[in-house]
């Protein structure tokens, strides 16, 4: 990781807060493959859209195994809310649907500063229950279902589970990478792993600057998953945390306050990496015990 976070330094770069954010995700679609792994090969790769509550066609990308009445985990891509896409995550949703046997939306929900808070949450839930709805007909089991993501898709699947719970929508598992769970950036680990670590202070600023209408949505729910009033009989979730990641005590806090709603909950910290640390596969070993790890609680959570 050292070596990893060493070169990384090394590397010309003009900081992020200096660029816009079509820049930066520029920028991020270039990078997000570099130390990813090969991609698997699926039996089905597909692209289409859904219409969104407003009308918005939402693009989305099914990755599935051979078979029909599959399970499905919807997967909602990490970037701060504005960065990231389907492309940039390519690899890592078909990595889980191949060692999980499991089928995988992945959701290309729409991103600041254009399109500020809830919007993002909105195409999310909306995905879900699209799913739910229509996905007999793409050869999927809606009856074994699950949502995850990485980071900023992490809280948005942390999220869903909660709305799918106040509607009675039955998920197997929440699937959550490092998610953001918190209102403010003000835990230890936020502080000491703030600059050096991939996922910077300013970098974390940057993009809640962009998606946050206002300050009062920081204690909305739907953006931070521990300011919410009630999680009992939400969805099994399993976590899949970095140890030196600004994120790791809201990780583990959110971990707890399940745990304290009787919420069955397997947490696993991986030691000595970074925030993004899934998508460093050809040079973090711990990228490869996660995707393992994480195709097995799917595994498990579908039978």
């Amino acid at each position: 990781m050292h070596g990893v976070l060493d070169r990384m330094a090394r590397a010309p770069q003009v900081p992020l807060h200096a660029i816009t954010p079509i820049q930066a995700r520029a920028t991020y679609e270039v990078g997000a493959g570099v130390l990813d792994l090969a991609a698997p090969k699926i039996h089905r790769v597909a692209s289409f859209t859904f219409q969104a509550r407003d009308g918005y066609d939402v693009p989305v990308r099914l990755y599935a195994p051979a078979g029909e009445a599959l399970p499905v985990l919807l997967y909602f891509h990490g970037g701060g809310f504005t960065i990231g896409s389907l492309a940039t995550h390519d690899v890592l949703c078909r990595t889980l649907s191949h060692l999980a046997h499991c089928a995988v939306i992945s959701v290309g929900y729409r991103l600041a500063p254009q399109y500020k808070f809830p919007v993002a949450h909105d195409d999310a839930w909306d995905a879900v229950q699209w799913a739910a709805r229509e996905g007999t007909g793409l050869g999927l089991d809606p009856q074994r279902m699950a949502v995850g993501g990485d980071s900023a898709g992490g809280t948005l699947a942390a999220a869903c589970a909660i709305e799918a719970r106040r509607i009675g929508l039955p998920l197997r598992l929440q699937l959550l990478f490092y998610p953001g769970c918190a209102a403010h950036q003000d835990t230890p680990s936020h502080k000491t792993f703030a600059k050096g670590f991939v996922l910077e202070e300013t970098h974390i600023t940057y993009f809640f600057n962009h998606y946050l209408c206002s300050p009062a949505d920081r204690d909305d729910w739907r953006f931070s998953p521990l300011s919410a009033p009630d999680v009992d009989g939400v969805a099994p979730a399993w976590f899949g945390l970095a140890e030196c990641d600004p994120l790791v005590d809201e990780g583990v806090m959110y971990a707890d306050k399940l745990r304290a709603a009787g919420v069955p909950v397997d947490l696993e910290i991986y030691r000595g990496v970074v925030h993004e640390f899934i998508k460093m596969g050809r040079a973090i070993p711990e990228a490869l015990r996660a995707h393992a790890d994480a195709a097995r609680a799917l595994s498990t959570a579908f039978q």
